[in-house]
């Protein structure tokens, strides 16, 4: 039996690709799997340190910081089909207004930080934790920051406490790119492991992912039993909608260029390394 170490967010997309996984729902063979969860910013970090875990769920932005380590699964991306991450701020705003104010962000490796810097030249980002999920929405209220960088379930929530959005990320982007998804995480598995271990374990996450799909109203159960943000069915299968769907288990050509495209875009722009994605199979 060999254990294959794996780190995720606590997020409902990524516990929904794992759940047959932290279930036992599936057959895995000779291969067991030690999950741990994390926020997007500290995965980011921890693929950046000496021995990262075996797969690890990353901000696509963050891949040219561990891509000599790690390939890019072909499934289990989260990506923003005409929708993403948002800036909400108390009152009404424009983008231009975001410059020089402070912004709340949820680290500074992540994708949605990187598309911000994209999108506005004079950046106060002002670190603001996802965890717990309103951290951001207190930090509005307390006039700790002037507008905020909301991903996750918040991109959900943040209606209901009377906040507006700024602009919609995957909005901007697809105006920007004639209509190419966002993309916004992925996961992600070590070279270390050797092609005949990845091919192995990419199977099985993917059969993870189906097996999601597959028994869907269970899976919107179990989410709900784990008292996270979203406190409704119908929440939660509008978060599985926007970011653990058909593009999840596969991400087609469409989503691989937009892959592609977000990276060299941000390459040339100066915000990450230069970044060929070396896809496993």
């Amino acid at each position: 039996m060999r254990t294959i170490s794996l780190a995720c967010s606590p997020d409902a997309d990524d516990l929904f690709m794992m759940r047959a996984l932290l279930e036992g729902l599936i057959d895995t063979g000779d291969y067991r799997f030690a999950i741990t969860t994390s926020p997007t910013d500290a995965l980011n970090q921890l693929g950046s340190g000496g021995a990262g875990p075996d797969v690890l769920a990353l901000s696509i932005a963050h891949y040219p910081s561990v891509a000599d380590r790690y390939q890019l699964l072909p499934h289990g991306g989260s990506m923003g089909e005409g929708y993403g991450p948002v800036v909400v701020a108390n009152e009404p705003m424009t983008l231009a207004e975001l410059e020089g104010i402070r912004i709340g962000v949820p680290g500074l490796t992540t994708t949605a930080y990187t598309t911000l810097r994209m999108m506005v030249d004079d950046l106060k980002p002002v670190v603001t934790p996802i965890t717990p999920y309103r951290l951001i929405f207190d930090a509005l209220r307390d006039g700790t920051i002037d507008a905020g960088l909301i991903i996750h379930e918040g991109r959900l929530t943040y209606e209901d406490l009377g906040l507006h959005k700024v602009v919609d990320q995957g909005e901007w982007w697809a105006a920007q790119t004639g209509g190419l998804p966002l993309p916004l995480g992925g996961n992600s598995i070590a070279r270390h492991l050797g092609p005949e271990v990845i091919a192995d374990v990419s199977t099985l996450l993917r059969e993870s992912i189906a097996h999601g799909l597959e028994h869907l109203d269970e899976a919107v159960d179990w989410l709900l039993a784990r008292n996270g943000p979203l406190d409704t069915p119908e929440r939660v299968r509008e978060y599985l909608w926007m970011y653990a769907n058909q593009r999840t288990l596969e991400y087609g050509p469409e989503g691989r260029r937009g892959v592609q495209v977000f990276l060299e875009r941000a390459a040339s722009e100066g915000l990450i390394g230069r970044c060929e994605v070396d896809w496993a199979p």
